[in-house]
């Protein structure tokens, strides 16, 4: 089922599904107990363009700090279960905007019962999490392996539980680090299900492999209309989930905001330390928020020619670059300014005659 077609769900001041535009999460790596460390990196999180966080809830004190936690942030919070109903209780009477669970790691059917009261008493969503890495043996028995099919019937038959007591506040994920068995897994139960999905390479590795793993992944679930909701789940800086994400967002067209980069490979006509321009630009667009092409080239033989697209570029020369602005040179300077420059007119976007 397409995001338009999938139900509505609302999360704390968010909604997904039903095509509303699909929302880059992550989760924090603190301890959820120590609500200063935990809130400091939720913040952080909000101004990298988090939209959703989740936390580990694995135990009361955990549990208890949800309340604290949500006092100070300003984005959905949702409280990642396993295998005690009593943790997802509390965390709901603490306030949370959605738990994670796995129904079949939480005690059996009455503890099940009795988290699923709590979420419908505050109307919260519940996400029903299946992993390649924990799925059922007798699936994997009856599929001779761990299968897309199998990770599909898996999720299908947890969330039908919670639906037999009538709630369907329910989102679903299935997640696999087999790219391709994520991708056919997708295709199946989006054709089998009318709740939101949320989507992700599980266990995809470090920022760079990481990154890598889940554009492909993500890109070509991303473009059959299938997912609600991404995590870029990276060995690394919660942070460079939330960049990678957006990015892939915006490479499908899925989201606007942020400056697009466009910087071209080296070569022998290199005359800058283009490398080190690219990577000072990329953390300098970082900080605006403008919906704009930035090109920064390496040579003033191509250069202008390749950035004429771009809103605003630099083309390097020797020992100095060109700024270019719509397709114009508009003033030459020396390499060690180039960026300096760039910023000026960053901060004055909009604002030129």
């Amino acid at each position: 089922m397409h995001r338009e077609q999938t139900k509505k769900v609302q999360i704390g001041n968010k909604v997904i599904g039903g095509g509303s535009p699909v929302l880059v999460q992550s989760m924090c790596n603190t301890k959820t107990e120590n609500v200063r460390e935990t809130v400091e990196q939720i913040f952080i999180l909000e101004k990298e363009g988090c939209d959703i966080i989740r936390v580990a809830v694995a135990s009361k004190e955990a549990a208890i700090a949800i309340r604290d936690i949500k006092k100070e942030i300003h984005i959905p919070l949702v409280a990642d279960i396993h295998f005690d109903a009593r943790l997802a209780v509390q965390a709901i009477e603490n306030g949370v905007d959605k738990i994670r669970i796995n129904p079949g790691n939480i005690g059996g059917t009455d503890k099940l019962l009795s988290v699923v009261a709590a979420a419908r008493e505050r109307n919260i969503p519940i996400r029903v999490g299946v992993n390649s890495g924990s799925l059922e043996k007798e699936l994997v028995e009856k599929y001779k392996g761990v299968t897309p099919q199998g990770l599909v019937e898996s999720a299908l038959a947890k969330a039908g539980i919670i639906e037999d007591t009538g709630y369907d506040n329910i989102v679903i994920s299935i997640k696999s680090s087999n790219v391709l068995m994520s991708y056919e897994a997708h295709k199946l139960i989006a054709k089998k299900t009318k709740y939101p999905l949320h989507i992700g390479i599980t266990e995809s590795g470090t920022v760079r492999t990481g990154s890598i793993k889940s554009a492909v992944g993500l890109g070509i679930i991303l473009n059959e209309g299938i997912g609600d909701t991404i995590r870029v789940s990276l060995t690394g800086d919660p942070a460079e989930e939330i960049r990678a994400g957006k990015i892939i967002l915006k490479t499908l067209g899925l989201r606007k905001g942020g400056i697009n980069i466009i910087s071209c490979p080296t070569c022998g006509r290199t005359q800058i330390n283009l490398i080190d321009l690219a990577n000072k630009v990329e953390d300098l667009a970082a900080r605006y928020d403008l919906d704009i092409d930035l090109a920064v080239m390496g040579c003033v033989v191509n250069g202008p020619g390749e950035a004429k697209e771009a809103d605003l570029g630099v083309a390097g020369g020797k020992g100095s670059g060109i700024l270019i602005r719509k397709g114009e040179v508009i003033r030459t300077v020396a390499e060690d300014e180039l960026l300096n420059a760039l910023k000026e007119e960053l901060d004055n976007w909009g604002h030129q005659e």
